[in-house]
């Protein structure tokens, strides 16, 4: 059959799909144009067999479909449920498989993925490897689906990059977005309660997670054993593995604006805020020195690297307490924040904002409640893209976990509530903004309202009165 769907297997067809001209690779039927490939996917709220129409309307050459439907264009029918993992090969052949032209690396865990990733990028930048980061900070999405990834490494192999650091999701795994591509390196951060609305169990979650180290999909694991689903992970995989620890680093400092430790004998200095950036910076340095860069090279690179979006970023504002933003929307994610944030204080007071988003996992709710009452000297409960709930329900969820009452504020309006922390704070103080990080709007039903947490805290501390606050909570 074409290059086109090698490896693809197709169980039916209509028409020589295989002898059409084929200039795009859509799943969206708006994004159609002449000459495009139109793959229709079941899902969960809608049927891409409903769109096939007006995506042939609109141009579409050929479409890959579940079953065969009545219209005048070839078809190619893939088995029930493998529609995305078809589009997902078939788009790397489109695109001529850039994958293998880059060196390509693949991080995957509940937390950590987008700053390891861009870790990576510094590193190899210093090694003379300009390498592109697809991930998070990047849209809707943690991983793209399977066009737009191949999109993306098609155009830096073009662009003259080397390398690609790509932060994996569990769903793109389970939903095969990451099919046809096979890592240099496969990254395992962490792995602690999320997404389980969709993975129903961490037994599920870790199995998805599990996939990316496949010999067919890595040749190299690189596996941080503090964790204990790491451990396992070690203990199962079939491709060459290495490992990481915190114990890796030692004489930790960290200030506003600095981290230092020492690894391999080596200084190691960051400008980055956060003693949980150390561990990111070892999955990336071990990575990069079992795939071949000099360790004089690792501590050059991480020496470059500037704070990433919503990373435990130090906001800029005038004031005699430290204001952090952070993306922390899972327990352990929210515990390892505060944890820094409270390094960072001393012996001041750490203050927490945070909320839990609409239509997710709503079991972790009262856990992060939990973990921010117990590790904050001062807990504000707030609204966090509630999407279709409303934010006062989920709030009130949150709240069933607070381990002590008296020491916590609930705001369901998040720009009040950021007010009321920065109000509250003291000389010394630091103040953690967690949940949304790098993202700039609140999504409430199908709104994308603009907020930004990092202005919003510019504005809170801009009216303050000059005269320090009294207030306690």
């Amino acid at each position: 059959m074409d290059r086109l769907f090698e490896g693809v297997e197709v169980t039916q067809q209509r028409g020589d799909i295989a002898a059409t001209e084929v200039t795009s690779i859509e799943l969206d039927s708006r994004n159609v144009v002449p000459g495009s490939l139109f793959f229709c996917l079941p899902g969960l709220q809608a049927d891409g067999h409903d769109f096939a129409a007006a995506a042939v309307d609109s141009g579409a050459v050929g479409l890959v479909v579940e079953r065969l439907l009545p219209l005048p264009v070839p078809q190619a029918v893939v088995a029930p449920g493998t529609a995305r993992h078809a589009m997902a090969r078939i788009a790397g052949n489109f695109y001529g498989d850039p994958a293998r032209s880059l060196l390509t690396i693949g991080v995957t865990g509940t937390n950590g993925k987008t700053t390891v990733t861009h870790l990576l990028a510094t590193i190899l930048d210093a090694h003379d490897m300009p390498c592109a980061v697809i991930g998070t900070l990047d849209g809707a999405r943690t991983t793209p689906e399977a066009p737009v990834i191949q999109k993306i490494l098609d155009g830096a192999r073009h662009g003259g990059r080397k390398a690609a650091a790509i932060e994996v999701s569990s769903h793109a795994l389970t939903q095969g977005r990451v099919d046809g591509i096979h890592f240099a390196a496969a990254v395992f951060t962490n792995l602690s309660h999320d997404h389980l609305d969709h993975h129903q169990t961490m037994e599920a979650y870790f199995t998805a997670k599990a996939l990316l180290f496949e010999p067919q999909r890595t040749s190299l694991a690189v596996i941080n054993t503090d964790d204990q689903w790491g451990r396992r992970l070690l203990d199962g995989v079939r491709v060459p593995a290495v490992s990481f620890s915190s114990g890796d680093a030692t004489a930790v400092r960290t200030t506003s604006g600095r981290t230092t430790f020492s690894w391999r004998g080596h200084a190691v200095a960051l400008a980055l805020t956060g003693a949980y950036h150390v561990t990111n910076a070892l999955a990336a340095a071990t990575t990069a020195v079992a795939l071949g860069v000099p360790e004089e090279t690792v501590v050059r690179g991480l020496a470059r690297a500037r704070p990433v979006p919503g990373r435990f970023e130090v906001v800029d504002v005038p004031a005699s307490f430290t204001v952090v933003v952070d993306y922390a929307h899972t327990p352990d994610g929210l515990e390892v924040a505060l944890d820094s944030a409270r390094r960072l204080a001393g012996d001041n007071r750490v203050l927490c904002v945070f909320g839990c988003g609409g239509d997710r996992d709503r079991a972790k709710r009262p856990l992060m409640a939990a973990v921010a009452s117990n590790a904050a000297d001062v807990t504000v409960i707030t609204s966090d893209n509630p999407r279709h709930e409303d934010p006062r329900a989920i709030v009130e969820e949150v709240r069933r976990g607070v381990a002590d009452e008296a020491a916590v504020i609930v705001e369901p309006d998040r720009a009040l509530a950021i007010s009321r922390a920065v109000g509250l704070a003291r000389p010394g103080d630091v103040v953690l903004v967690a949940g949304k990080g790098h993202e700039t709007f609140l999504e409430i039903a199908e709104r994308h309202l603009p907020f930004d947490d990092r202005l919003v805290v510019a504005d809170a501390v801009r009216r303050l009165d000059p005269a320090p606050s009294e207030m306690t909570p």
